[in-house]
């Protein structure tokens, strides 16, 4: 009898369907920043994992940024909601309000890739935004829609970004 119940829980949790869980380590972290590319001077953003969760995508980033000083900008992701976690460094972080200036950013016809920010609009700056110093161990949550940048970077700043994409499942 004992067999049979066992049986019976392991046919229920084969279909119960869930998605497997995926870890990331600090051992990915690390080594995927070691080995990154820069994408533009100063800055590494490099997807780590990316997981088809149904209706939506979850990935999640590793980013590094040289020193930056006085920048005036903005940029607004469409449909991805980020969540930012500083591992190094600090920096000045500008939320919220909006966008001046506000232009599409890319191609409309580019084919979305899972692990980015995917459709975003940039601007020449932000108007009623919040400005606050962020440093090891903060987290932003940054929904869709909400425009954002890091405005100064003393020295320099590595940190994760977790993108949840329901234009990507």
């Amino acid at each position: 009898m004992p067999n049979v119940i066992g049986v019976l829980l392991v046919i229920a949790q084969v279909g119960s369907g869930s998605i497997p869980a995926v870890d990331v380590t600090a051992a990915d972290i690390q080594n995927t920043l070691e080995t990154a590319p820069e994408v533009a001077p100063g800055i590494i953003d490099t997807p780590i994992r990316t997981l088809d969760v149904g209706d939506y995508d979850v990935s999640v980033a590793i980013v590094s940024r040289g020193p930056a000083e006085g920048v005036v900008a903005g940029t607004t992701h469409n449909e991805v909601t980020e969540v930012y976690t500083i591992l190094e460094g600090s920096g000045t972080m500008v939320t919220g309000g909006r966008l001046i200036d506000p232009r599409p950013r890319g191609s409309a016809d580019a084919p979305r890739r899972p692990g980015t920010s995917g459709p975003s609009v940039s601007g020449s700056g932000m108007e009623g935004a919040a400005v606050r110093q962020v440093g090891e161990g903060d987290m932003i949550i940054i929904p869709a829609g909400t425009p954002h940048y890091f405005s100064d970077i003393p020295e320099s700043l590595v940190y994760t970004i977790v993108r949840i994409d329901p234009g990507g499942g």
